[in-house]
Parts: C-alpha cells; sequence; structure tokens
C-alpha cells in the first residue's frame, strides 16, 4: 500500500516540472528567435516479483512477469528548433535566417554564443551588435558618414552601404552563420545565447545559402515558435495528470485508514 503513495508523488512531482516547462514556452510567446521545450518522461525501477517465463509447474511456465513501478520522472527537456514565424520590421539590421543556422556572438568572456535573435543594432561605433552590446562575429562597422538607411544585406549575407558622396555602395562585410549536427544539444544561456557542447558537436561555419545554411532576410525578425493553444491544451492536460495522482494519494490514505480500524 505504501508503494502507491510513493508513486503517485513522483507523478504529481514530474507533472509540476511539466508545468514548469510549459509555464516558461508561454512566458516566451513573444522572445524573438525564443525555440520552445518539450519536457520528456521516463518511467522508474521496477520491483520484479516474478520473472517472465518462469516455472509454473514441471512442463509449464508463466507467460508474463510480475512487476511492480515505481513511478516516473522528467527525463530531459528537448528543445524544438522549428522555424518561427516571420514579422515585417522595416529595420536594416533588423535580420531572419531562412532555414537552418545561428549568428555568431561574441561574448564578453572572449567565447562564441549562438543566437536565431537577429534583431541587431549599432553602437557607438557604429559596430553591428546585439541588444546587450555584443557584436556580431564576423565584426562589421558602418561607416559613420553612411546613412543606416543605406545598408543593404543580401540573401548571401554581404553587408554593403553607400557612404554620402558616394555613387555605389560598398561592400563592408560577410556575415556567417553557424549549423550544428545536433542543434538540440545546444545550451540555453539567458539572452537568446546558445553555447556549444560535446552533445551539439562543433560548429560548421559557411556563408548563408551554402552546405545547407540558411539564408538572411534584411528587415524581418523571427518571432517564438510557440504556439499558445498547444501549450494551452499541455497545461490541461498536465492539470487532469496532477488532480489524477493526488487522488491516488487520498484513496491509498483512506485504504491505510481502513485496514488500521479492523477489530477482530
Amino acid at each position: 500500500m505504501m508503494r502507491s503513495l510513493w508513486t503517485a508523488a513522483t507523478g504529481m512531482i514530474t507533472q509540476q516540472q511539466n508545468m514548469d516547462v510549459i509555464s516558461n514556452n508561454l512566458a516566451n510567446v513573444n522572445t524573438t528567435g525564443y525555440k520552445k521545450q518539450r519536457a520528456e518522461f521516463q518511467d522508474l525501477i521496477y520491483q520484479t516479483l516474478r520473472e517472465p517465463g518462469a516455472p509454473s509447474g514441471p512442463d509449464t511456465m508463466y507467460p508474463s512477469a510480475m512487476q511492480m513501478g515505481h513511478g516516473d520522472r522528467l527525463s530531459a527537456t528537448n528543445r524544438i528548433f522549428t522555424q518561427g514565424n516571420y514579422e515585417s520590421t522595416g529595420n536594416k539590421t533588423d535580420m531572419v535566417i531562412d532555414g537552418d543556422g545561428f549568428f555568431q556572438i561574441q561574448m564578453p568572456d572572449g567565447s562564441t554564443g549562438y543566437t536565431r535573435d537577429g534583431s541587431f543594432k549599432l553602437d557607438s561605433t557604429r559596430q553591428i551588435v546585439t541588444s546587450d552590446g555584443y557584436p556580431l562575429i564576423p565584426s562589421i562597422t558602418i561607416p559613420e558618414n553612411a546613412p543606416s538607411d543605406s545598408i543593404t544585406i543580401g540573401a548571401d549575407g554581404t553587408v554593403s552601404a553607400q557612404e554620402a558622396g558616394q555613387n555605389a555602395p560598398e561592400q563592408l562585410g560577410q556575415i556567417q552563420v553557424a549549423r550544428f549536427v545536433n542543434p538540440a544539444g545546444l545550451s540555453a544561456q539567458g539572452k537568446n545565447i546558445f553555447y556549444q557542447t560535446a552533445a551539439s558537436g562543433e560548429p560548421i561555419v559557411t556563408n548563408p545559402g551554402e552546405d545547407g545554411a540558411g539564408t538572411i532576410t534584411q528587415g524581418y525578425l523571427e518571432m517564438s515558435n510557440v504556439q499558445v493553444a498547444e501549450e494551452m491544451v499541455n497545461m490541461i492536460v498536465a492539470q487532469r495528470s496532477y488532480e489524477s495522482d493526488s487522488k491516488a494519494i487520498t484513496t491509498s490514505d483512506q485504504m491505510l485508514e481502513i485496514a488500521n480500524n479492523l477489530k477482530r
């Protein structure tokens, strides 16, 4: 009887963690470039009371096992890298990677971060940076006498701008994107930044549109790929599962009370 109490409790703990994942998805429904997470579960260890195929007589055997489960646990929070919807902004430094790949960002500690958030800006030195001031890799700087509305970013990542008094735009640099064999293995660090890990593999750096990498679209942002209706359904399922587990605990407690009140 006590086994059912602990088993149901693991289900309640797991569904609370599931709600944490769902809540984070809903909280980031308007976060640029956010990729939703999916909670994944595993059943826990089983207590085997009888092995399958154990002899039941001289010439017979039991066709099935007798095992008692001990609940479940959260096994992973898998990040889903499907493409989000595009939103037109008209801002010359906003970019979308149409397809596979990440922008490369120079972090303050010298490491490289990776992001799908293309809401870039110009800092005081007119360098292309993120909202937190982290520069794009490779570094690209717009000349002071080149108006911001003259910036052109091609599908292949070439950045050009026309300086005042010139008749033609000047190419200023080349944006490169990084791909990963297993993007779900990247480690999220907040601020829309991912770091590479042993699970993600080494980055495959290439020009946009080459070797399977996506192309660049200027003047758009990729929105979150969270679907509110889907998350609301997941929330209802998690709530009902939590209620069922709590009901199992209540019922087990009532059965224990009946057993304790038995009299000869």
